[in-house]
């Protein structure tokens, strides 16, 4: 599978209903647009080019997703600074209730008040959070967040954790500070984002240790991230049955991808974990955790 366009075919044979992809952004434009360069100068900052494959508008980005068979996507934004976070909930919560087939998101950061507009999102709809550790350089066990970790976890209400140490180690990335929060909130439901790279095998241990802890594809096992950070072969049996026990969901970062969007697809398949895994991964795993 080399083009989008083969996307549907893929999914078909799987006899699956479409995709249900829990890692890709929607922002507002002006932040968009500094994402972007942020990517466009990928080279010095990561060491190698990040040529984004879909600089489009909104509606030609959820159009395409439409057209792949996406059935459920999210609108994943993150806060790298206080006094933000409160705003991007305003407006990815209003760019979720416009648009069909998008999970209702959110997101937070150490402050004054996050537990209160984390409770504020949660009233109004969130089915899913998102944080970055890396980009953000904050600790996830300030204190100012154990109250936020532990509503999360009575609700219910998963968080996708970008807290692996890829492209660049930055802050408290790696498996310790996010495991130190599971171990005080063992009821988490947090989904770690890239599979966790490059610190694969201590992010497989967390999913293999907490009921509610769970791993995201995005980038993972393509030729992008080979090249970086490969996938140790040694832990497939281990993902193979994470997969079947509904702990590895489909994950992307559409639009902000250098590459097209078949070859998550295409990366995923070539494993040869089975039609079982790819039919968990790509659907039934995510349409468990968010009841679809």
């Amino acid at each position: 599978m080399v083009n989008d366009s083969e996307v549907p075919a893929f999914w078909r044979a799987l006899d699956l209903p479409g995709l249900a992809d829990v890692h890709t952004h929607f922002l507002p434009e002006r932040m968009l647009r500094r994402v972007w360069a942020h990517f466009d100068e990928g080279g010095p900052l990561i060491g190698r080019e990040w040529p984004i494959q879909y600089k489009w508008s909104d509606a030609e980005r959820t159009g395409h997703l439409a057209a792949l068979g996406v059935r459920m996507f999210s609108a994943l934004a993150y806060a790298h600074r206080p006094g933000m976070a409160a705003d991007l909930n305003e407006w990815t919560l209003g760019f979720a209730a416009a648009t069909p087939g998008c999970l209702p998101s959110a997101t937070f950061f150490p402050e004054p008040g996050v537990d209160g507009y984390v409770r504020d999102a949660l009233v109004r709809g969130a089915r899913v959070f998102k944080v970055h550790l890396q980009v953000g350089g904050f600790d996830p066990r300030d204190e100012s967040l154990d109250p936020v970790w532990g509503l999360l976890a009575e609700a219910g209400t998963p968080v996708v954790v970008h807290a692996g140490s890829g492209p660049v180690a930055y802050g408290f990335t790696g498996p310790r500070p996010i495991g130190d929060v599971l171990a005080r909130h063992p009821r988490l439901a947090a989904v770690m984002a890239h599979m966790g790279a490059p610190e694969y095998e201590g992010f497989l241990a967390l999913a293999e240790r907490y009921e509610r802890v769970g791993l995201d594809t995005t980038m993972a096992f393509t030729d992008f991230f080979e090249i970086m950070a490969p996938y140790p072969r040694s832990l497939y049996a281990r993902l193979t049955e994470l997969g079947l026990a509904g702990k590895v969901l489909l994950g992307s970062d559409f639009p902000n991808i250098p590459y097209p969007y078949a070859h998550q697809l295409a990366a995923l398949a070539r494993l040869d974990l089975g039609d079982d895994w790819l039919r968990a991964v790509c659907w039934h795993n995510a349409a468990a955790l968010f009841h679809l």
